[in-house]
């Protein structure tokens, strides 16, 4: 079996994230003395795709250590149907892997016009994003060329993460951020959770996490429907619980993404109850590596890119060129 692009790109992460922190310290400093002295009372993220669902994390992220309220930039709000919103003493977090996306570009424009300040979140330190954004907190994932992001979504949480250490002032999640390359080297070369027996056959899924999990399952569902084209859909375990669990009677496949933070005992209740209604269950977690829980999730997708990308294989799939997907997608 040949090693693809998207197997080498995710094994590349932990190489990248180390130089990325290293690089990325005086940065996060300088920035999070811009942000204090605006007084920020909001965050917005904005992103399409693997970008959203890392604003996904960072709204679990910001909120649990720094209290702030983050939400979610409605691209057609301006571009569609051209209204501004009151932005001031917000700070708009845009983060795309290339900077190029006009809905991106015109979402930006739209948010500093309403009094956001803008940080861009980007791989392409020399795209539109970079050059429109007020500051630039570089990905640095190098160029990612298989169309499935791997090591450009992980690198978006690390900074994230960093951002947030040092934003709260914590020197022990800033120390266990400065760990996870060392971590991510050591799930490399772990054993593999997601099997191509689960998945042979499966034409629909649910991925089920809690907090952070959920953040993560979504990025999983994700990457099923592009690298191995099975319909998944991701929920919050306690949103699953509110009404969709009666598709579980027909012996729903379900992922079950175990995260061991504050959400571990709830979410554990309500999957016994999926279990108990007939869901054939896959759990995938992480090792237990003595890390800050905020750096967790990252271990589960580093295991999940790799896990998936040779399932595909094994099923016949080309992971480095899904159907119908290109690397940047454009639209309006």
């Amino acid at each position: 079996m040949m090693s693809s692009l998207m197997a080498r790109e995710a094994l590349s992460t932990p190489d990248i994230i180390k130089q990325q922190l290293n690089a990325n310290q005086p940065v996060v400093e300088h920035l999070v003395a811009e942000i204090k002295r605006r007084d920020i009372k909001m965050i917005m993220m904005v992103g399409r795709g693997s970008s959203d669902h890392a604003g996904v994390f960072a709204k679990y992220l910001f909120e649990v250590e720094l209290g702030i309220p983050v939400c979610f930039a409605a691209p057609s709000v301006s571009g569609v149907y051209e209204k501004q919103l009151q932005l001031h003493n917000t700070l708009a977090i845009v983060i795309s892997q290339s900077g190029k996306s006009p809905d991106l570009l015109n979402q930006t424009k739209a948010i500093q016009a309403a009094g956001a300040w803008c940080i861009a979140l980007v791989n392409d330190g020399y795209s539109p994003l970079a050059a429109l954004a007020d500051a630039i907190l570089p990905i640095r994932a190098e160029a990612e060329l298989a169309v499935a992001a791997t090591k450009s979504y992980m690198a978006t949480l690390s900074a994230l993460l960093q951002l947030t250490a040092v934003w709260k002032g914590d020197n022990n999640l800033l120390d266990d951020v400065h760990q996870l390359p060392n971590a991510l080297h050591t799930i490399t070369e772990g054993k593999p959770q997601l099997t191509a027996e689960f998945l042979r056959g499966l034409r629909h899924c649910v991925v089920l996490g809690r907090g952070f999990g959920y953040a993560i399952a979504r990025e999983i569902a994700l990457k099923l429907k592009e690298v191995c084209s099975i319909h998944a859909e991701a929920f919050s375990s306690a949103e699953f619980i509110h009404g969709p669990v009666t598709l579980v009677e027909s012996e729903l496949a379900v992922i079950n993404i175990i995260i061991e933070d504050e959400s571990l005992v709830v979410h554990q209740q309500q999957i016994k109850d999926v279990a108990h209604r007939g869901a054939r269950l896959l759990t995938i977690s992480h090792p237990e590596c003595g890390l800050s829980p905020r750096l967790l999730p990252l271990l589960v997708m580093l295991r999940f890119y790799l896990d998936v990308e040779h399932v595909a294989q094994t099923m016949g799939m080309n992971p480095d060129a899904p159907p119908g997907l290109k690397k940047v997608t454009e639209t309006v």
